[in-house]
């Protein structure tokens, strides 16, 4: 074993000072001869040395290796491809005011959200709204309403505030460029500009979600934290150097469903990358593979010449297990902030015998903005149960302008719900009013039925503590009548 250690050792020595001294030689003279910027690294100040900036290790710098991963890319793309609705419509619209509007509400919609989900949102989406002057003059309750339960709820709200502002600035005509739909659309981004301009428009630009930033990291060996200003910056012009000028929206579709279906972030399929052949993580894999077998042609170990400066290399070091799941690295996640919500499920018997639950509406900015919910406040403390109650009861009273006792408040449970920043906590009582014609005293109140209940505008949060009360209300039921059935098995026995 020490044999076999000192051996691998010393040839990876020897490669990397035969690699660095190859490609320093070589970055040199290009630099002489060409006297051009690196366009791989814009964006860093003009003093930087030459020893920051990454080696070709990290780039394509062959065009012919550009040209074969583009026609790889493309027919695996045109042979695998999931059939999806928004695709339909950018390959078969010929209105191209109405192709921009359907693909810009599908990048939003599709924004940390699986395509699953987004699937039956985004067909119920543009049957009801299919142009941006319909989605214009739709209000923002209406569009509340629509999105509820993809989650991110502020997407919603500015896609409304961008149809609107199209209509009444631009005349009802989208943008047509990258630049003017990053200007003018609020909520439009970077990548959302340029998946926007790529399929609608046929505008030659790459685009990186974070799909591509991971297809990109394994291809080109790029382990320094992928949010870091040189990796974005790599990344972009690595992105824009690969894009086809024939066919760019489907060549960047093919990065994004090359890294949601083959280099997925856990188990990727590596023997199914159609790009396999440019992939310098995989080709690290399989040499330190051969060396641990020793084979008897010591394959040479490539690598970056500007290791220990360059930026864009990782400062970890390799991990065997992880295989190209080395790459990218990305910045520790802060825990989520833990919540606890003490929430009301506040009934009256409403008309024809249905009852109806209050709701109230969130303020217009901040989490889930605009929507409704039950009655609630913030759990600063924990405290008694009887000062749970307390607390609810003087928000229940402050909405109806009636005076609520704590004996009305029953303890239903808990009901857990994540959200990306906020691990959440809903403590759950309900309280059941004898008034039908309770009225509410505050606006952005109302009273609602079941079956209007589940057509507004909430959140899934709501609709969890939806379930739990029910199922509650359903045990309590059962266990009612199992007792008046046991009381009445037994009168009939005693007699």
């Amino acid at each position: 074993t020490r044999n076999k250690i000192s051996l691998f050792t010393r040839c990876l020595a020897m490669s990397r000072l035969r690699s660095a001294m190859h490609k320093g030689k070589r970055a040199a003279q290009e630099m002489v001869e060409t006297a051009k910027p690196n366009i791989f690294f814009f964006g860093l100040p003009e003093e930087t040395t030459n020893a920051a900036l990454p080696s070709a290790y990290h780039t394509f710098p062959d065009p012919a290796d550009v040209l074969q991963l583009r026609s790889q890319l493309l027919n695996w793309y045109d042979k695998e491809k999931r059939e999806l609705p928004w695709r339909t419509l950018a390959m078969t619209e010929p209105d191209l005011n109405i192709r921009t509007y359907a693909v810009w509400v599908s990048e939003i919609m599709l924004q940390q959200t699986q395509v699953a989900t987004v699937k039956d949102y985004y067909n119920k989406w543009m049957k009801r709204w299919p142009t941006v002057q319909d989605l214009a003059s739709a209000t923002l309750e209406e569009v509340n309403q629509m999105w509820a339960g993809l989650g991110y709820y502020s997407r919603g709200k500015r896609l409304h505030e961008g149809a609107q502002k199209v209509v009444t600035e631009l005349k009802g005509q989208m943008p047509q460029t990258v630049d003017s739909l990053l200007k003018q659309l609020p909520g439009v981004g970077r990548y959302t500009a340029a998946a926007i301009g790529s399929i609608a428009l046929g505008q030659v630009t790459g685009a990186v979600d974070g799909n591509v930033i991971r297809v990109l990291c394994r291809l080109r060996a790029i382990g320094a934290e992928s949010t870091s200003p040189a990796v974005t910056e790599a990344l972009w012009g690595l992105a824009n150097t690969l894009v086809d000028p024939e066919k760019p929206g489907d060549f960047n579709q093919a990065m994004m469903e090359l890294g949601a279906r083959v280099c997925t972030p856990k188990a990727p399929v590596c023997n199914r990358c159609p790009v396999q052949s440019h992939c310098r993580s995989y080709r690290k894999v399989k040499t330190i593979s051969n060396l641990e077998r020793k084979t008897s042609s010591l394959p040479d170990i490539e690598d970056c010449g500007n290791s220990g400066t360059c930026l864009l290399c990782p400062s970890d070091p390799w991990d065997d297990e992880l295989g190209v799941q080395n790459f990218p690295r990305k910045p520790a996640k802060k825990p989520p902030r833990v919540e606890r919500t003490l929430t009301c499920v506040v009934i009256r018997p409403g008309e024809e015998g249905e009852d109806e639950y209050l709701l109230t509406q969130r303020p217009n900015k901040g989490l889930l903005a605009g929507l409704w919910e039950f009655p609630c406040l913030l759990l600063e403390e924990e405290n008694s149960e009887m000062k749970q109650k307390r607390a609810l009861c003087a928000v229940i009273s402050r909405i109806l302008g009636t005076p609520l006792t704590e004996s009305l408040c029953k303890y239903v449970g808990e009901v857990v719900h994540i959200f990306s920043h906020i691990h959440q906590t809903y403590v759950v009582h309900s309280v059941r009013l004898k008034d039908g014609d309770t009225q509410t005293q505050t606006e952005n109140a109302q009273w609602l039925s079941r079956s209007a209940l589940h057509e507004a505008a909430v959140s899934t949060g709501l609709k969890k503590v939806c379930v739990l009360f029910t199922q509650r209300v359903c045990v309590c039921v059962c266990v009612c009548v199992c007792v008046c059935v046991c009381v009445f098995v037994e009168s009939l026995l005693c007699h």
